[in-house]
């Protein structure tokens, strides 16, 4: 009796090891099937993933070494639970979506930032390949980026700089020509001014136009209340603010009147250190040929002008001075948010609170937000393909102003401090500069990248040049273009000078 008890133990035993090997074998070889391009292929069908991957460093190159999808899209495979956890949810993931989705209804180029390949591409996937950062022939720059990872490995990333290399994204071609027109389309002269009135101003020898807004001065409260949702603590303490009259351009500096400038200012020979050397001497000398496609391929013509620094801004806004007579700058930060206000105390110029529009809540992420009211007038995450979008195509605030809050953000002539409402003095303050000095500048208004709750009037942001220039391969580093943003520009005001103006008058 005690032989066949023995007996049943062992071929339970046999049995349940014999159990536990098939279970295990069947599962390496699911997760080696689910693993294989084959079967990720059957539910990514956009047309760009296996052209592109195909076309990519990642497979054709000179090693004759092809990466599998899950080497960059999962972490490495030795990570067994996290590896197993990621795959599992990847793949429920992807298949909701190829169920409930229409593939081609997807903005597949929208996926394609380095924003959004975070949220897909893993470090570890990398560095398992990747094991000497240092190879020989890395040049300069490649070792400089390299040392800053090992540094600060979560304030940086592999896809920052080697965003196209599992996806070829196709040559950005470098078009910074104007289109050709013929003589009798060229402004003989600037656009003469009359009274404060709106205007078109006219770039002399060019075809380039565009509109200025006349904007009456006044009183304002200037920041955000304490109940804002959303709210910064550098957006206060709320302070009283009056500013002059001044004219404010209809919409962001556009790639016709930025190339305008370029091409009249930029010489294709010279080298940072020159430039740089040319601030000292009489006439204005603009920017140095850029690296790449500034516009980023998008388009250029009516859509805002990018990628140009905050000085390359003030620049162009001296050399527009000069070709027209007037005085052309960078607005305040007081007058930007005067301008947005448009006359109006809310989070934004139109109706809404900044919880209406933001996946926030329950309900708000189930079912999504109401964005009716705010994608009448703004170009922002949620309208906007992750790029910029011509001028025109939303609708203006009380002022007659279009894209104050989104499509791109825009300097302001201020240097940047988180506490500067608080050193005002008391009272009203009269058309504030912001600090004497500084090393950051103001940057207002929202972008294509943005969403919802960052595009408030009241929301200050300040420009992060040496974040922006990491990938520019230059020694020194570019005066002129920012390698690393793509979502700032900025609109140029006028000033208004009554007596000036009568005196001009008189004179015609």
């Amino acid at each position: 009796m005690a032989e066949k008890i023995k007996r049943k133990h062992y071929l339970i035993f046999i049995v349940g090891g014999l159990s536990v090997i098939l279970f295990l074998a069947l599962s390496k070889k699911t997760i080696e099937y689910t693993s294989t391009d084959e079967f990720c292929a059957a539910c990514h069908v956009h047309p760009h993933a296996e052209a592109t991957f195909m076309l990519s460093a990642h497979n054709s190159n000179r090693t004759g070494v092809s990466a599998k999808c899950v080497d960059c899209h999962l972490p490495p495979e030795e990570q067994t639970a996290y590896f197993l956890t990621r795959k599992a949810y990847h793949g429920f993931h992807d298949l909701y979506v190829f169920m409930t989705k229409d593939m081609d209804e997807i903005d597949w180029e929208a996926k394609r930032t380095v924003e959004a390949s975070k949220r897909f591409v893993y470090e570890d996937g990398c560095k398992k390949c990747h094991t000497n950062l240092f190879p020989a022939g890395l040049d300069e720059l490649g070792a400089e980026s390299h040392l800053k990872y090992l540094r600060d490995p979560e304030n940086n990333s592999c896809v920052k700089c080697h965003l196209e290399v599992g996806h070829y994204r196709g040559e950005k071609k470098l078009a910074m020509e104007e289109t050709k027109v013929s003589p009798e389309e060229l402004f003989d002269s600037p656009a003469v001014v009359a009274g404060f009135e709106d205007y078109a101003e006219q770039i002399p020898g060019t075809s380039v136009s565009f509109k200025m807004k006349a904007v009456d001065g006044g009183q304002f409260k200037m920041g955000s209340p304490a109940d804002e949702p959303y709210r910064n603590s550098d957006e206060g303490p709320v302070r009283e603010v009056e500013v002059n009259s001044f004219w404010m351009a209809e919409v962001e500096v556009t790639w016709n009147e930025y190339l305008a400038f370029f091409n009249a200012t930029s010489s294709q020979g010279r080298k940072e250190a020159e430039a740089e050397q040319d601030e000292d001497v009489d006439g204005i000398s603009g920017a140095t040929p850029p690296w790449g496609a500034p516009d980023q391929g998008w388009g250029m013509g009516t859509r805002p002008a990018i990628t140009m620094t905050h000085h390359a801004a003030q620049t162009y806004c001296r050399w527009l001075s000069s070709v027209t007579g007037k005085e052309y700058r960078l607005p305040t930060e007081a007058e930007w948010e005067y301008a947005a206000r448009g006359g109006t105390s809310g989070a934004y110029f139109f109706d809404g609170s900044p919880k209406d529009f933001e996946k926030d809540g329950i309900w708000n992420k189930l079912f999504g937000p109401d964005t009716a009211v705010i994608n009448t007038y703004v170009v922002y995450q949620e309208n906007s393909p992750y790029r910029t979008q011509p001028a025109l195509v939303v609708e203006s605030n009380p002022f007659g102003l279009k894209n104050m809050l989104g499509n791109v953000a825009e300097f302001c002539l201020d240097y940047y401090d988180p506490q500067v409402y608080g050193k005002y003095p008391k009272g009203v303050v009269r058309n504030p500069r912001g600090p004497r000095n500084g090393m950051e500048h103001v940057v207002r208004g929202g972008s294509f990248k943005n969403t919802a709750k960052d595009l408030r009037v009241a929301r200050r942001d300040f420009t992060r040049t040496q974040q922006w220039l990491e990938t520019d391969p230059q020694i020194p580093k570019s005066i002129w273009w920012y390698s690393d943003c793509n979502h700032v520009g900025f609109r140029v005001i006028c000033e208004y000078h009554p007596e000036e103006l009568k005196s001009e008058t008189t004179k015609k």
